[in-house]
């Protein structure tokens, strides 16, 4: 299931993905009877990715039923073309990064693969929506962009071996990890270089482990005004989805 958070006469709304079209989920619990999970009625996907069973699995249920009864054409749809997409979660608790994890991207600098996850973090304020304009700070001459996988949380925990690791995922996300170079070579670590306001446009949905049950089957490719200036894949990484939650956890 493809989850969008979205704006729609100027509220937040939650939608899932149908063909083309998104379908407001207040109106699928609607239409079976029920009152929409509060969650929902919030678009809180941070709140939804940490219990889906109570609104992930009751949606799927629900529109399959629709569909089985033929009344799903009843519900309100917004055609992708319309919709203005907001970052799926603007406020995680956490937002965890790990540099250096391609080896190509390796390759490219000439450094030696890590033999340990190198992790930084970004603040809440880097989150832009998809489609915003990133603002260059007056402080950089050198932005750069990273295409990368987000992987959202759902349930936490620690120490969680890496065979257990995929269970505690929700879903992912595309980022695009800004930086600015100059700042990030200057000061020696990355924080300050990749958290500047609007430096990580996410979206523009969560796409649940459901579609994607092996985050190492993924290809990543980044454009540019119509150029493609990267196209990887996630078996290329160096360290897994599961090996770094394993070592994030600890």
């Amino acid at each position: 299931m493809r989850l969008y958070r979205y704006l729609w006469e100027e509220k937040p709304c939650l939608g899932i993905l149908d063909g083309e079209e998104v379908i407001p989920a207040d109106t699928i619990f609607e239409l079976a009877g029920y009152s929409a999970p509060e969650a929902v009625r919030h678009a809180d996907l941070k709140a939804i990715a940490g219990a889906p069973d109570a609104v992930v699995v009751r949606l799927q249920e629900t529109l399959k039923e629709a569909k089985q009864r033929g009344v799903d054409r009843h519900l309100p749809r917004v055609p992708l073309t319309e919709l203005r997409p907001l970052a799926p979660i603007p406020r995680p608790g956490k937002f965890i990064c790990v540099g250096l994890n391609y080896r190509d991207h390796c390759e490219e600098q000439n450094l030696e693969p890590p033999k340990s996850p190198v992790l930084f973090a970004k603040f809440a304020n880097a989150i832009a929506n998809p489609g915003d304009e990133i603002r260059k700070p007056q402080v950089t001459n050198k932005l750069d962009f990273e295409g990368e996988l987000g992987v959202v949380i759902g349930r936490g925990g620690k120490h969680i071996p890496q065979a257990e690791a995929l269970d505690h995922v929700f879903g992912y996300t595309i980022v695009n990890d800004v930086s600015a170079r100059d700042v990030q070579k200057q000061d020696g670590q990355w924080l300050r270089a990749k958290s500047m306001d609007g430096f990580a446009p996410i979206g523009p949905c969560i796409t649940t482990t459901d579609e994607i049950p092996d985050p190492q089957t993924l290809a990543l490719r980044t454009t540019v005004n119509g150029v493609v200036m990267q196209d990887s894949h996630t078996s290329r990484m160096i360290f897994s989805v599961a090996m770094l939650m394993e070592f994030i956890s600890r």
